[in-house]
């Protein structure tokens, strides 16, 4: 399927989506976000997602100058945005049944910080860096970013980014616990595309419920963690590839899950 802001690309089950708007550092328009949206849901055949950015750039935050976005036209049009296509798009990634990698390739601002770190593994070059820059215009922190932030470096240090505004390099971001890892530049493709691999032969139906699992766990107390663990145990045991899993246990031999 062609796209007119985003690349899409499934070769043996991993999936690419490419922000493509490499003149703009894929700054995110409301056209690029419900793209995105609508690639998502054109992943029948992948186990695993990696979202990165076409050229010097992951995404600069949101298209200010986009043709009908509104985003110089006052406090309603920004909400109306948020509403209508940013925040679906955040809670279909958050939402996913197969693990997401972002492979962040220099600045990830704004909406693009909050989409990268949206990720199950963030993976960011040394040239990377994340930013929350609304303070600079006198807007507030979207995309979720309040809320994920604090989950992933903690009050303080997200007080920091917030408030203060100021770039978090990939080698920070790494040492903050804000990503997974931060790698040379020319190697963050290959290392997207190694872990990507390894997600890709994993026993998918699990692999879907834990992230589900962890993304509640933020939000519940020990008890209820208990019961979604023993109903998300009942849904991965009744997979094929559970079945594989304790067969090649007993047989001593390497797994083979085909993610059913």
């Amino acid at each position: 399927m062609e796209f007119e802001n985003i690349k899409l690309d499934i070769t043996d089950q991993v999936a690419t989506i490419t922000l493509n708007k490499p003149e703009r550092l894929n700054a995110c328009s409301l056209g690029m976000a419900d793209d995105i949206y609508v690639a998502l849901d054109k992943l029948e055949d992948a186990r695993v997602v990696v979202i990165t950015g076409e050229g010097r750039a992951f995404c600069a935050g949101a298209d200010l100058q986009a043709k009908n976005d509104g985003a110089l036209s006052g406090g309603q049009a920004s909400y109306a945005a948020l509403n209508q296509h940013y925040n679906p798009l955040m809670l279909k990634l958050a939402k996913l049944d197969i693990p997401s990698i972002s492979a962040v390739n220099g600045p990830a601002a704004g909406i693009g910080c909050s989409i990268a770190l949206a990720s199950d593994f963030a993976i960011a070059g040394k040239s990377a860096y994340f930013l929350q820059a609304f303070v600079n215009i006198g807007l507030v922190p979207d995309g979720g970013a309040s809320w994920m932030l604090t989950r992933l470096v903690g009050k303080a240090r997200a007080t920091e980014m917030m408030l203060l505004g100021e770039k978090i390099h990939g080698e920070k971001a790494a040492e903050w616990g804000l990503v997974y890892k931060c790698v040379d530049d020319d190697a963050l493709m290959a290392e997207a595309g190694t872990l990507a691999k390894r997600l890709a032969g994993g026993p998918t139906v699990a692999l879907g419920v834990m992230r589900q699992n962890l993304a509640a766990a933020l939000e519940s107390d020990y008890a209820s963690a208990l019961v979604r663990e023993s109903e998300g145990q009942r849904i991965a045991g009744n997979s094929k590839d559970a079945r594989e899993g304790a067969i090649a246990f007993l047989q001593k031999r390497k797994t083979e899950f085909k993610g059913e």
